[in-house]
């Protein structure tokens, strides 16, 4: 199975939704990979202001931002390789590397809910 990490810059969160308004790349980015960690796919993201030390302990994460600065973020590694620096992955990469389909990615969970009527 292959592994995607990606590594955030320094934000207060990582839905897109804070602030004074929505950035919807963000947004688009946090569902893709919710959805595919609930698909059982490897996969996380680091914030820099959440989790330094995930960065500080990447050498290739490290070596990108001596040479490229913290404007480098955000960084997608794909089995440990750099395949994304400045910006997100798009979901058709996503299904690529992931080997599902772009409209998996897009589609709402199903939830079955249960009620028991007395």
């Amino acid at each position: 199975m292959k592994k995607v990490e990606i590594f955030d810059p320094a934000m207060c969160c990582s839905t897109g939704v804070c602030g004074p308004s929505v950035d919807q790349n963000l947004t688009r980015v946090a569902s893709t990979v919710y959805s595919l960690e609930q698909k059982g796919m490897d996969i996380k993201r680091f914030n820099l202001a959440n989790d330094p030390a995930a960065f500080a302990d990447n050498e290739t994460v490290n070596r990108v931002l001596q040479d490229k600065g913290a404007d480098a973020l955000p960084v997608t590694l794909l089995d440990g390789e750099v395949t994304k620096v400045g910006v997100y992955p798009t979901n058709e990469e996503f299904a690529e590397w992931l080997d599902v389909s772009v409209e998996a990615l897009t589609q709402k969970p199903r939830v079955r809910v249960s009620v028991k009527l007395d």
